[in-house]
């Protein structure tokens, strides 16, 4: 049975131990949500404070250009381009996830008029299926969202699909599909496919150069670490950046948003792809959050990840088992994201308790909790220690009061 002794082991031969100390981590705290909001970069609290006291306290609007506001989305895209596995030029950081997918999606279709079959999952992050019912509702136009069991997803690839429409890594189960197979279907059958990172990117090796894909969204507050509701990030393969057209544009996407013309002129590139002015102290924060980044492979995180997870649930079910925690998802972790949900009929109550006792992760519908495992801040003593709590909840009911029970409006 592996031990405390072998997880500082484990914790003294880590290569990626270093980065623990670019972190604010509240002493006493375990902190394994990370694939909800990642830890504060310590380089994020200087970094925007020059930008409110220097940038905008003194040098105002004279910023956009002297500390190169105007173009940073495109200089934080280029840096996640990197851990995403896309080419230089391709990835832009701009609005929310639901607001890019909003784009990829109109412009996907658009470029695919005579089908109007939207391929999805019922793993997919809810917000994404949101948006295609919205879109479809509002184009009025026959377009329908298919959405099957994660298994079905190549058979429901038919040559009447437009799109094909998801989440790499599910935000439950941690299950991962296959991103080049289902890509190499969905143009084999003609569709274009949009795929989302937002529990991926910073979690896994990105692919999207090697498997082809042809758009991608994702957000930067999980694991990359940006800050609560930091911008996005939005992927157009180069071989379509010139030949689509999202649905929502503004100035930001205009080819010389300073001439103000009253009409439109798309911009080439990756540029189109943004709508109206970006927040630049959220952008800021984010800047610092990715170079953190800069000396890290995402071989090396993923390789952690996987070995984080695998032991967590060994030690979950060997000391909590007997209580009728058993793990969502599969145990085959080469090929799962970098999160694990345990199920329990009390797993609100459960995830309450271990939050009162400063292990923090998050309850997922009906009966989940999930943990996040992040390594560039995470040790395997945490793993351990969050385990220990675990038992020691449940053993002593803990979790048994009111309240715990009492449902807050964040889960």
């Amino acid at each position: 049975m592996f031990t405390k002794a072998d997880a500082l082991k484990l914790d003294a031969d880590d290569m990626l131990k270093h980065k623990r100390a670019e972190f604010s981590i509240p002493e006493g705290m375990i902190y394994l949500d990370g694939n909800s909001l990642g830890v504060l970069p310590k380089a994020a609290v200087a970094r925007v404070k020059h930008a409110v006291d220097v940038e905008w306290g003194v040098d105002l609007i004279t910023s956009w250009n002297k500390h190169g506001w105007f173009q940073k989305p495109l200089v934080i895209g280029n840096k996640i381009a990197r851990l995403i596995g896309a080419p230089k030029d391709s990835v832009i950081v701009a609005d929310s996830i639901s607001i890019n997918m909003f784009k990829v999606l109109s412009a996907a279709l658009a470029k695919n008029p005579s089908r109007k079959v939207i391929v999805s999952d019922s793993g997919n992050f809810p917000s994404d299926l949101y948006v295609a019912q919205g879109l479809s509702g509002f184009l009025n136009d026959g377009h329908t969202l298919r959405v099957v069991e994660p298994e079905a997803v190549m058979d429901a690839i038919t040559e009447d699909v437009a799109v094909v429409m998801l989440t790499e890594t599910d935000y439950r189960s941690a299950r991962r599909h296959d991103m080049k197979a289902v890509t190499d279907k969905a143009h084999a059958m003609g569709a274009l496919i949009i795929w989302d990172l937002a529990h991926s990117a910073g979690a896994v090796p990105g692919r999207l150069e090697e498997v082809n894909a042809d758009f991608a969204v994702g957000c930067t507050y999980k694991y990359l670490n940006g800050g609560p509701g930091s911008p996005a990030f939005i992927f157009v393969h180069p071989r379509l950046q010139n030949e689509v057209m999202p649905a929502l544009v503004g100035w930001w996407g205009h080819a010389a948003p300073f001439a103000f013309a009253p009409e439109f002129e798309v911009a080439s590139g990756i540029i189109r792809m943004q709508c109206g002015t970006q927040p630049m102290l959220s952008m800021q924060a984010l800047d610092a959050a990715i170079d953190v980044w800069a000396d890290v492979e995402m071989v090396d995180v993923y390789a952690k990840a996987q070995k984080m997870c695998a032991l967590f649930t060994e030690l979950a079910e060997a000391r909590c088992g007997a209580h009728g925690v058993t793990l969502y998802g599969s145990r085959d972790f080469a090929h799962r994201g970098s999160h694990v949900c345990l199920r329990h009929a009390q797993a609100y109550a459960i995830m309450q308790a271990l939050i009162s006792r400063r292990v923090i992760g998050d309850f997922r519908a009906p009966d989940m909790m999930r943990f996040g495992f992040a390594p560039l801040y995470n040790s395997y003593t945490d793993v351990w220690d969050a385990v220990e709590v675990l038992r020691e909840v449940l053993d002593e009911r803990l979790w048994d009061v009111q309240q715990f029970r009492e449902r807050k409006a964040v889960t």
